[in-house]
């Protein structure tokens, strides 16, 4: 699931159609992490003692360390940002969500991706925010049913002084269905760009699985059909790792890395989330297996955003433990 919508459902579904089970689906074949588990899946989260930008921090390989070419990279600590569907289970209250920001703030977070208001107005919430230093750069928001729904949209999305707006989540195995999809995110990101805020699409791994007809993929019709004058993709980098598994690729890294490399539309966000090695599920950064040390180097991005649906401890663990990680990865 991200952001309360069914991935691991979208992709049984599609996997169903071509004869694989639920262990298939989540656990793939053994090979997809077997070289990247052990010591070095935590290397990533220990601390770096280099102090000076563009230093060899690291030339040995493995998760989170660079490849010994040349200067070693860091991931921005203004980029870093967090999905707050990640921390739900811990905001159900007002009084716990304004204790997840805080403790935010004190982590080091300068802004988040919203999954709703909370009990705010947005008015409210960005005044809230603008209290700890943290802004509300992006969000996950839904296709509008109404015109008068996407104006609302947008107005929301402007008052909180957001750079981007993301719809998290479409399912469907009617090829129609995704071309028209493609051409309401066409004409709402022509609306958002208006108010200046950068419209986008975030992917489950189901885009690359489903066949909507002679071997389309969903992936297929947003690649083709979405402006790239207009539209941004937001690669969460767990779906787009397990969809490598799922389509049969080798090398479920370089298959993320090519979702990236080749897609016509600018890659601007990632969702960070890590994969666990024996179940396939999401785990905290830096404990699974999805090399984001060889992805940040091939295509940096504007903003890197934890995420963990399934927090491993809990969510303000799993929020610490991914902004930690983010701080000492280098590439």
């Amino acid at each position: 699931m991200c952001f309360g919508f069914d991935g691991d459902g979208a992709l049984q579904r599609s996997a169903e159609e071509r004869g694989h089970s639920r262990r298939h689906v989540l656990r793939g074949t053994a090979a997809a992490g077997a070289g990247a588990i052990g010591l070095t899946a935590l290397a990533g989260a220990a601390p770096s003692f280099a102090t000076g930008k563009g230093k060899d921090k690291g030339k040995g390989p493995g998760h989170g360390h660079g490849h010994g070419h040349g200067r070693q990279r860091e991931v921005p600590q203004e980029l870093i940002s967090i999905q707050l569907y990640t921390l739900r289970a811990a905001m159900g209250t007002r009084e716990g969500f304004d204790l997840v920001i805080r403790r935010l703030a004190q982590y080091g977070y300068n802004r988040v991706e919203l999954a709703g208001f909370g009990t705010r107005t947005a008015s409210e919430l960005h005044e809230f925010l603008d209290g700890f230093d943290i802004a509300s750069s992006s969000s996950h928001d839904g296709i509008s049913a109404t015109p008068a729904a996407l104006q609302t949209k947008l107005r929301n999305a402007a008052i909180l002084r957001q750079k981007y707006i993301n719809v998290p989540y479409l399912a469907s195995s009617s090829l129609s269905q995704w071309q028209q999809w493609a051409d309401q995110m066409n004409n709402e990101a022509q609306q958002a760009k208006r108010y200046g805020i950068a419209y986008g699409y975030h992917n489950h791994a189901h885009e690359f699985t489903t066949d909507l007809g002679g071997g389309t993929t969903p992936w297929d019709v947003l690649t083709s059909r979405l402006d790239k004058k207009l539209v941004h993709l937001e690669v969460d980098l767990y779906w787009a790792y397990t969809a490598g598994v799922q389509t049969g690729s080798g090398d479920p890294d370089q298959f993320a890395i090519d979702v990236v490399r080749d897609a016509p539309q600018k890659v601007r966000q990632y969702h960070v989330k890590d994969r666990d090695a024996s179940t396939g599920d999401m785990s905290d950064l830096g404990t699974g297996v999805v090399d984001f040390a060889r992805i940040f180097a091939k295509h940096q991005v504007e903003e890197y955003i934890v995420e963990n649906d399934t927090p491993d401890v809990t969510p303000l663990t799993s929020a610490a433990v991914g902004r930690c990680y983010l701080d000492h990865l280098t590439f």
